[in-house]
């Protein structure tokens, strides 16, 4: 990381703190190191007078590909077979003709963007292999925004013949087999595109191998209703369901055409989605079911998608979920705009574990953002949570910590 561990504290300020995000005004929110060491609680506070600085947890983007973050806009005017199938999609044919020396200074500048706009750390799907994960490792390692890596192949291991046959026994190809323990060297999981990708040996096989390593686990389902009918006249199961069956993925990503039967199933198994409206709506796709996502009690987060597709800014993302959610409900009081927020920040916590709780508390890391509420257009909110989904923007951030490094300072921030 380019930045040193901190010590500091913040007077007179307000903090959502635990899980639940709780706003209290506090006399002091301090730090030392990488753990917070006061949260002095005076009182609760749903609304200001006069602003205040306001501290929340750092911002977790639960879906990127950062690495197509070089082709901004690229993907615009093509569908999106055409803009990110592989092997001919125009993604993987761009990506192609990159060198590590034109690459990395596109991962690190979007990286620094996320920072200063409050990410701390992101799930990355990155492609190209253990090349692929190895670049981005650099560029975080520069940066100091956490990349949790999963990796995928960079090249299909099956010709399309193959997958549509999905013959029993039909494992990976040796030369994937030794691709896959590198990737796993280098990155903290593995990811495909789809179900569809490979056969259900392969993925039973890579369940195996990631559960031995200790690895993460994700994958792509229900983006549009092709991926489900593919699946179903392959193997007589929706992706969603074979997912589940064989690979027991720790996140699912997208459900954009999710149905009502598709969504119980995702919350009897336990399962988190990453949703990713912007993109969806970028694709000309649906948007995903984010109210009957959350009446079922699944557990959500937030991604970004595509660097093509968009930028890597979460609280763009998180203002249009909530509206978009708000529309589903088809009610004003609906839903609580906490919990839109909990899905980039402590509902991180089932999927990740160990360090990361998206959530600030006496003896966790000192990973947070400090937001100027003292500005004409946020010091006298009504509804802090309500202000930062929906109001918010970059410019408003002050500060980014993550484990007491700042990856980003305002120079208008003062401790």
């Amino acid at each position: 990381m380019t930045s040193p561990l901190s010590s500091g504290q913040l007077t007179d300020c307000v903090a959502l703190l635990g899980p639940e995000l709780t706003p209290f005004r506090c006399s002091r929110f301090a730090w030392s190191g990488d753990t917070i060491t006061a949260a002095d609680r005076v009182e609760p506070v749903a609304s200001l007078e006069t602003g205040a600085r306001v501290v929340i947890p750092g911002l977790y983007n639960s879906h990127t590909h950062l690495g197509d973050s070089a082709l901004p806009d690229g993907a615009t005017g093509l569908t999106l077979e055409q803009a990110f199938f592989r092997p001919a999609g125009y993604k993987y044919r761009e990506l192609a003709k990159l060198t590590r020396e034109t690459h990395l200074p596109h991962l690190e500048a979007h990286l620094r963007y996320m920072a200063r706009t409050g990410t701390v750390a992101h799930l990355d799907f990155r492609e190209q292999g253990p090349a692929g994960a190895e670049l981005l490792r650099a560029a975080s390692a520069a940066i100091g925004v956490e990349s949790i890596i999963l990796n995928q192949f960079n090249e299909s291991p099956f010709p399309e013949a193959d997958l549509r046959a999905n013959r029993p026994g039909h494992t990976l190809p040796p030369a994937h087999r030794t691709e896959l323990d590198a990737m796993l060297a280098v990155a903290d999981g593995f990811s495909e595109s789809t179900m569809n990708d490979l056969t259900d040996a392969a993925w039973t096989e890579i369940r195996a191998v990631t559960e031995a390593k200790g690895k993460l686990r994700a994958i792509h389902c229900l983006e549009s209703a092709g991926y489900r009918d593919l699946s179903l006249a392959t193997t007589g199961r929706g992706d969603l369901a074979r997912a589940i069956e064989l690979y027991d993925p720790h996140l699912v990503v997208h459900l954009t055409v999710a149905d009502a039967e598709e969504i119980a199933l995702l919350v009897r198994a336990g399962k988190t989605a990453a949703l990713n409206p912007r993109a969806n709506a970028n694709l000309g796709l649906p948007l995903p079911p984010i109210a009957a996502l959350l009446r079922a009690g699944a557990n959500l987060l937030l991604g970004t998608d595509n660097g093509m597709l968009n930028s890597p800014n979460l609280l763009a993302e998180l203002d249009f979920t909530y509206k978009a959610a708000k529309s589903q409900f088809a009610d004003a009081l609906s839903p609580d705009p906490t919990a839109i927020l909990k899905m980039a920040t402590s509902n991180i916590r089932p999927v990740l574990g160990g360090d990361h709780y998206g959530a600030l508390e006496v003896g966790l890391p000192a990973t947070f953002v400090v937001l100027d509420f003292t500005k004409d257009h946020l010091r006298h909110t009504r509804h802090l949570a309500a202000s930062i989904v929906t109001r918010v923007t970059p410019d408003d951030v002050l500060a980014t910590y993550r484990h007491g490094c700042p990856l980003y300072l305002s120079p208008a921030f003062e401790i």
